[in-house]
């Protein structure tokens, strides 16, 4: 079972969407090599569809090596021309200033619910004058060079987003996971189970704690030599070791890494393709569709050893043996988060053992219907991985305890929960604010 890593932390949000929200909001999501702006507008009632709007932008790569400034004053003005577009700028002369939440997902120590301060980059990210500094104040400084009445009401990362956003459409919803490229979780804490928090006053008397569970390590991860292996070669190695082992990002290369080990212990490849000695040509979704590839004759499994890797000619027992290798890497990538997902339940009393005394079994208690939003292209695009998710929190609570745990798909969580989460922190009370 996986445990909360040392780098856990309370993020000051106290108070998640429950549909009383009203007024139009934007956000901001920085979580990779492009960003989201969004608008959205809350009529005050809970809906299963939020009208809103979005805009993609990619950052331009001498701008995640540059200054602070020209990274912000670059949102800034995106940001500007999307408000612009949607004919609000006229808006933003009044005397309120619009409210802003701000996904950013990168290593932060959080001061309050709207302010934090960066960590490190990661993702490609190296702009050495941001480290230390207060992110929303930046981006603040920022909008105000151009021209925008704006401020961060909300700083958070994208599995607190996705925990915003269901919690919004499913008030049972209690953590949220993302697993994608990168992974990560968060979940609704008491706010006296908290050390890191004692003594600190909320008045919903929770919590939300980010986790950074893809730091988490221990003795007991099934870590093998080919893990060994990408740590040590990746950029940042002995750090992101729960990360390295479930997530889209490395699966790929575990696998490759199998296959290179195979071919020089064997003569399944002859000869060697130099193709496969390059890290990371073999990305998740390829080793996904030569898993998922139910071709008698393991077509898909060819064509990508082909295409991709340079590979020709290979025999069916072979393009056999590369499956079992995809099904094996990303069944313990599955399981292992499986398990981290326990360990939240277990944390917060929701995996049916809590508060059982007496000898009563598991059956005998009331089992609390448990949402858990989930988010990520690993879990919503590979069935497999899925489905191994899904076995294997079976097998660890019991069928029983299994039936009351739903794992719900949120589609856009790390920004529309911003939105949502900047709304709920408002400093304007719901009756003043006014819709467009």
């Amino acid at each position: 079972m996986v445990a909360p890593s040392s780098k856990c932390c309370s993020l000051f949000v106290d108070k998640l969407p429950n549909g009383s929200e009203k007024g139009t909001y934007y956000a901001l999501d920085l979580g990779g090599t492009n960003f989201r702006v969004l608008r959205v507008k809350l009529e005050g009632t809970r809906s299963s569809t939020l009208e809103h709007d979005v805009y993609r932008q990619a950052i331009p790569q001498d701008l995640m090596t540059g200054s602070s400034e020209d990274l912000f004053d670059f949102i800034a003005s995106s940001l500007k021309e999307f408000v612009e577009r949607e004919g609000d700028i006229s808006e933003l002369s009044l005397d309120r200033r619009w409210e802003l939440g701000f996904t950013f997902s990168f290593p932060v120590k959080q001061m309050s619910v709207s302010s934090g301060t960066l960590l490190k980059w990661t993702k490609g990210f190296s702009i050495e004058d941001m480290v230390g500094r207060e992110i929303a104040g930046c981006l603040e400084e920022a909008m105000t060079r151009k021209g925008l009445n704006m401020r961060v009401a909300a700083l958070v990362n994208d599995s607190v987003g996705s925990l915003a956003l269901g919690h919004y459409h499913d008030t049972d919803t209690v953590a949220a996971v993302i697993i994608g490229t990168g992974t990560n979780a968060c979940y609704l804490e008491r706010t006296d189970a908290i050390i890191k928090s004692q003594g600190l006053l909320t008045t919903s008397g929770g919590m939300v704690v980010n986790m950074e569970w893809g730091n988490f390590w221990s003795s007991h991860l099934p870590r093998t030599v080919y893990d060994i292996e990408l740590d040590a070669d990746s950029p940042n190695p002995n750090d992101q070791g729960f990360e390295k082992l479930i997530s889209g990002m490395y699966l790929g290369d575990v696998v490759r890494r199998v296959i290179v080990r195979m071919s020089q212990e064997s003569d399944i490849f002859d000869p060697i393709s130099s193709k496969l000695s390059m890290p990371f040509i073999l990305r998740t979704p390829l080793i996904a569709a030569m898993h998922e590839d139910d071709s008698p004759d393991l077509e898909e499994v060819r064509r990508i050893l082909r295409d991709n890797l340079e590979i020709p000619d290979v025999p069916l027992k072979v393009r056999k043996l590369i499956v079992k290798v995809c099904d094996v890497v990303t069944r313990r990538a599955a399981r292992l988060a499986a398990a981290g997902i326990v360990g939240i339940l277990k944390k917060i009393g929701r995996d049916g053992s809590g508060g059982i005394a007496g000898g009563r079994s598991r059956s005998d208690q009331k089992m609390r219907r448990t949402v858990v939003a989930m988010e990520g292209g690993l879990y919503t695009g590979y069935t497999m991985f899925r489905d191994y998710l899904h076995e294997a929190l079976t097998e660890i609570l019991g069928e029983d305890i299994a039936q009351h745990v739903i794992i719900k798909v949120t589609e856009d969580g790390s920004a529309m929960g911003a939105a949502l989460l900047a709304a709920s922190h408002s400093s304007y009370p719901v009756d003043s604010v006014q819709l467009l």
